[in-house]
């Protein structure tokens, strides 16, 4: 279903992803922004399960521009290297690389529907959303602040240093209660700052959307927020 592929980053370079596409006409497109392992086989079936929802699925690979072709596991060396990694990257180079992906996945768009030019859909139908898990949650709150992407954020636990950035487009939050990185008064913080979001809180820890991970998945509260986020993408993208 999926196949990797290199995108063009101004000023930043070629960096790959993971493209997944549906079987029919897709219902929409979505940036899918990955943990700190990079995309490593769990965000490559992430992706794939939103093609199978419906979605143009495209995955960057964010720390191409560090280290190309970077897929953690997840020991403590992997926990390690991919903190060093998010912190050489960098938030204003992650968002490129999401502005860049969405670009490409409107003009895909476009071909796929006969579509003249993936301006004419304007402000109003942006046709393309953001998704992202843990550190990509956060990114996904700055695709929403600063890029005005419809966004779906899993266990940012970024989030709270960017509370005071306004939301541009619909936003949903999803928590677990029993996420230390995320204590019950940094959620509240966020809906103090958002009371326009869906803010979610599963009886979950952190990372409970990953399924290969044993320690970490909750498929019940997985599932839930996986519907709800289909939900939001439904109504924000058509």
């Amino acid at each position: 279903m999926g196949q990797h592929i290199d995108i063009k980053v101004p000023d930043i370079g070629v960096v790959g992803g993971w493209l997944a596409r549906p079987d029919g006409a897709p219902r929409g497109a979505l940036v899918v922004v990955q943990e700190i392992f990079g995309v490593n086989a769990h965000m490559r079936s992430v992706a794939d399960g939103y093609a199978r929802d419906g979605f143009l699925a495209l995955a960057p690979a964010f720390f191409d521009p560090v280290e190309r072709g970077v897929e953690l596991d997840y020991g403590e060396d992997g926990f390690r290297r991919g903190r060093e990694l998010v912190g050489a990257l960098g938030f204003d180079r992650a968002l490129a690389i999401v502005d860049a992906a969405a670009r490409f996945l409107r003009t895909s768009l476009d071909n796929a529907h006969g579509e003249a030019s993936a301006a004419a859909a304007g402000p109003q139908r942006p046709r393309v959303g953001v998704v992202g898990f843990c550190w990509g949650g956060s990114v996904a709150l700055l695709a929403n602040t600063r890029h005005g992407l419809p966004a779906v954020s899993y266990y940012g636990a970024r989030n709270v240093s960017f509370l005071d950035e306004p939301l541009r487009a619909p936003m949903m939050f999803h928590f677990g209660e029993r996420d230390g990185s995320i204590p019950a008064p940094d959620i509240a913080r966020h809906r103090d700052a958002y009371p326009a979001a869906a803010i979610h809180v599963y009886p979950a820890g952190h990372a409970f959307n990953r399924d290969v991970d044993p320690r970490a998945w909750e498929p019940a509260s997985a599932r839930l927020a996986h519907e709800r986020t289909l939900q939001l993408f439904h109504d924000a993208l058509h």
